[in-house]
């Protein structure tokens, strides 16, 4: 069973949570003339990070915040691990110069030059709360992309019931998008583009072309090897871009998205799961609590448990299951959400899908990415079996970790 602690603290987030979705509820209703026309994709009473463009302060992870559209509030925060730079060469040279997180005439030149792939991330918080700069989420991606050595792309995506179904759907399809157009405008200034001929074409950037380009991404980024992360309700998300990918095929091209990471999804249905019915009062995201969320999600109109953003076993989804990629779905003991991903998972590898689950005993619904919960040895084990299973997928054809 959990520590006394930590259900003290699940009835303290029960009591917090529900009064915000209260408060939600209630502006919603109101239809509040100082809404913001961009959206939100933070609450103001949750912690941040700022952040850290350097390597030695940000505990060998760098990052900084980016905003790709102009007419929403949706914001990346990137975190580049220190591993991209070869500190012999731009570490520290004669001059003084450290590496701040730009890409140096060394690594422009190709000398010290490392790419990763990248991890796609999207946070939890019952598409109510939460965002990608928030304490613990920053806590989280930077553990991953150190234990994992990649780049992480924490996606801010818009929140309900400012922006309801399917703005944060969107934003993540936005994100995926967006990625190709950095990969494709990263292969025109490295030369690496092919006309119609077939043939190289060397490129120069102009002022408006340059403007375009994430300099980490491009400099670091393998987005052939891109994996998508989404926690709790993140995982929704990251479900649905996966079959989006499926189904763009060759149009999202040189974007491959080569596995993805369901933790804890927020999955629900018409018909309860065994789990939803034993463990309806579980800790912390409690069904009643999470149903207060789905209302406000969903719009009105709409609302129902067998929505497809809600229920992955509804009947003819498309595309084919055959044709997902491999997904590792990670499950907890007290959360009554678990039968449903677990039924999921199944299904995944009926299709002959890799698609294992990582069932964690004495756990709750995200013991690996909650604050309080983000130090405890689950949350520590958890990273160390994702980042295993995912190097599977990520590793270069030839250095393939296996275990």
């Amino acid at each position: 069973m959990p520590s006394l602690a930590v259900k003290l603290y699940s009835v303290f987030f029960k009591l917090t949570k529900r009064y915000q979705l209260h408060n939600l509820t209630l502006r919603s209703q109101s239809g509040s003339k100082n809404a913001n026309p961009l959206g939100e994709t933070s609450r103001s009473d949750e912690p941040t990070a700022a952040s850290n463009p350097t390597f030695t302060d940000g505990g060998g992870v760098a990052t900084k915040d980016i905003h790709i559209d102009p007419f929403s509030r949706l914001s990346l925060r990137i975190f580049l691990p220190e591993t991209v730079v070869n500190f012999s060469l731009a570490g520290a040279d004669g001059n003084g110069h450290v590496y701040k997180g730009y890409s140096p005439p060394e690594m422009a030149r190709g000398r010290c030059h490392k790419r990763l792939p990248v991890v796609l991330q999207f946070h939890g918080g019952g598409f109510v709360s939460g965002s990608n700069d928030s304490a613990s989420n920053d806590t989280f991606c930077r553990r991953i992309a150190k234990l994992c050595d990649v780049i992480v792309v924490a996606v801010g995506y818009r929140l309900a019931p400012e922006s309801r179904y399917p703005a944060s759907f969107d934003d993540g399809l936005k994100v995926l998008n967006w990625m190709k157009k950095q990969a494709d405008l990263s292969q025109l200034g490295n030369g690496n583009f092919k006309g119609f001929d077939g043939k190289k074409e060397e490129h120069v950037f102009d002022d408006f072309g340059l403007s375009m380009v994430e300099p980490w991404l491009a400099a670091h980024g393998d987005l052939s090897r891109c994996v998508l992360l989404g926690v709790s309700c993140g995982a929704n998300i990251a479900d649905y871009l996966a079959r989006k990918a499926v189904e763009a095929g060759k149009l999202l091209d040189p974007v491959k998205v080569v596995a993805q990471i369901l933790m804890y999804p927020f999955f629900i249905g018409s018909v309860p799961t065994n789990s939803e019915i034993k463990l309806v009062n579980s800790y912390f995201y409690d069904k009643a609590t999470s149903l207060l969320a789905w209302k406000l999600f969903l719009p009105e109109e709409e609302f129902d448990l067998d929505h497809p953003a809600a229920n992955p076993l509804i009947p003819r989804r498309e595309p084919p299951l055959k044709y997902m990629p491999p997904t590792l779905t990670v499950v907890a003991e007290h959360d009554w959400m678990r039968d449903r991903a677990i039924a999921y998972s199944e299904e995944l590898h009926k299709a002959n899908v890799d698609a294992p689950v990582l069932d964690y005993k004495d756990a709750v619904h995200e013991f690996a990415t909650l604050d309080v919960l983000l130090q405890t040895p689950k949350a520590l084990a958890c990273a160390e079996d994702i980042a295993i299973w995912v190097k599977k997928y990520i590793s270069i054809r030839g250095h393939e970790f296996s275990y």
